[in-house]
């Protein structure tokens, strides 16, 4: 069952969901106010990782994903005047806002990223085929942005981004972290 604004702040004030820094205003009829009917707008964190061009391949039966795109790509700070992400250009990026989602009897939540139509709409494909948050991760979130326009598109930091749904589990999980769990950095690692 997908959670509705109302819910989704319910869960926030009871623990179920942390999301930091909270997201506000909680009043819908207010002027950027980030709850849709049924998602959370998170925002574009200050960080890139832009997948380098090289002589390997991933292989993705190793473990160690995360670690072997940090030392493969470049990392930078999007700049005051935004970044532009030229056409058919792919990078990783983070929200700005950690997530989390903790292991609770009977009340447990998982969640999708997914893009925002207006951004969409010019091209820009923002989480792609992983949209999934299980319940019990914790982290800022992965975006994996690719721009499939025409055209390029400015990326600033903490613009609008993404949404996140959130969904209520039924059951209780058994604890199992991915390899992301904690992850503060675009490729999936911790600065911490």
């Amino acid at each position: 069952m997908i959670l509705s604004n109302v819910e989704i702040q319910k869960a926030i004030d009871e623990g179920r969901l942390v999301i930091a820094p909270d997201p506000q205003p909680r009043a819908c009829e207010e002027p950027n106010c980030p709850y849709d009917t049924t998602a959370v707008d998170l925002h574009l964190g200050s960080a890139l990782s832009i997948p380098r061009s090289g002589p390997f391949n991933y292989d993705l039966r190793q473990p160690g994903i995360a670690t072997f795109l940090s030392h493969n790509c470049d990392h930078i700070e999007i700049p005051a005047a935004g970044y532009v992400l030229a056409p058919r250009v792919f990078v990783l990026g983070r929200t700005l806002e950690k997530v989390t989602l903790p292991l609770k009897a009977g009340q447990s939540l998982a969640a999708r990223i997914e893009g925002k139509s207006s951004f969409a709409r010019c091209g820009l494909l923002v989480h792609f085929t992983a949209p999934t948050v299980h319940a019990g991760f914790d982290g800022t979130l992965t975006l994996e942005m690719i721009n499939l326009g025409n055209a390029g598109i400015s990326l600033f930091k903490e613009m609008p981004i993404c949404q996140l749904i959130l969904e209520a589990v039924a059951g209780d999980p058994q604890v199992h972290p991915s390899q992301f769990q904690g992850q503060t950095t675009p490729a999936g690692t911790s600065n911490t």
